[in-house]
């Protein structure tokens, strides 16, 4: 099989991302994005957890994930992979949500694994204009084609997506988030949170489906990732994440994105 090829590509028109992965593609461990992704097979197999349910993805499937689901990777070995999708940050799909509903609600996808023919076709038509530079009346034409299909389909009202949390795991990720540059400490998240370590870490892996420290080096290599696509050195990001070191921020950088940060700075900033 050939090596892992990953590409990437910012739509100026529509402000959705596009992103490849092919080949030799590393299996991604347990973690959520902020964003929503869409994705689809095109060659190959990959394994999906989701929230606790495993999905066994093919050409022709489409994968639909919104912010914080967390979710595990693994393509099939040895035979041909071809992955494609795009990111969509939460502030564009309320735009686009507005323009296809007039309502400003946030969707939330209500199923993980999809196979619609034509909702697939669109997505690789969409891709394509992408990725090739097409006008920008074409590529949102097919993108209010697809999120009409999306929104209809396959999601409702974000709000009644989100799990059931108790209000101590709302304030242990509320700590998290303000504090994800320091060096916390479990027992500073209790403290915060008003639980003991074991209550704790059942409770909110229970609820949010990973562990506290799952969820701050997730929320670390996020904000990190940010900082790469304005430039910012992958030494100075590591430093302003919260990362110990270098070769720490490089690991999980690499482990959650597929790229190192100095290749993925270079490949969003060129």
């Amino acid at each position: 099989m050939k090596r892992e090829t990953f590409k990437a590509f910012k739509d100026e028109d529509t402000q959705i991302e596009a992103y490849q992965l092919e080949g030799n593609v590393q299996p991604f461990p347990n973690h959520f994005h902020e964003h929503y992704t869409i994705g689809f097979v095109q060659r190959g197999q990959c394994l999906v957890s989701c929230k606790n349910q495993e999905y066994t993805f093919s050409s022709g499937d489409i994968i639909l994930l919104n912010p914080y689901d967390n979710h595990t990777f693994m393509p099939k070995k040895d035979e041909p992979f071809l992955y494609q999708g795009f990111i969509i940050r939460p502030e564009v799909m309320e735009d686009l949500t507005l323009k296809v509903t007039g309502q400003n609600d946030l969707p939330g996808f209500t199923k993980t694994m999809v196979r619609n023919e034509e909702l697939y076709d669109c997505l690789r038509h969409l891709f394509h204009m992408i990725m090739n530079g097409f006008s920008e009346i074409e590529k949102e034409e097919s993108l209010f084609f697809l999120m009409t299909v999306l929104i209809e389909k396959y999601s409702q009202s974000f709000e009644k997506c989100l799990p059931k949390c108790q209000e101590e795991v709302e304030r242990a990720c509320d700590f998290i988030n303000r504090h994800y540059t320091e060096n916390i400490s479990l027992e500073q998240i209790c403290h915060y949170a008003k639980l003991s370590k074991s209550t704790l870490l059942r409770a909110f892996t229970k609820s949010k489906g990973i562990t506290p420290y799952r969820y701050l080096i997730t929320i670390r290599v996020n904000n990190a990732k940010k900082l790469l696509e304005q430039g910012v050195l992958p030494v100075d990001a590591a430093f302003k994440t919260g990362f110990s070191d270098q070769s720490h921020f490089t690991n999980y950088f690499t482990t959650f994105i597929g790229i190192s940060p100095g290749a993925y700075r270079n490949l969003v900033t060129s």
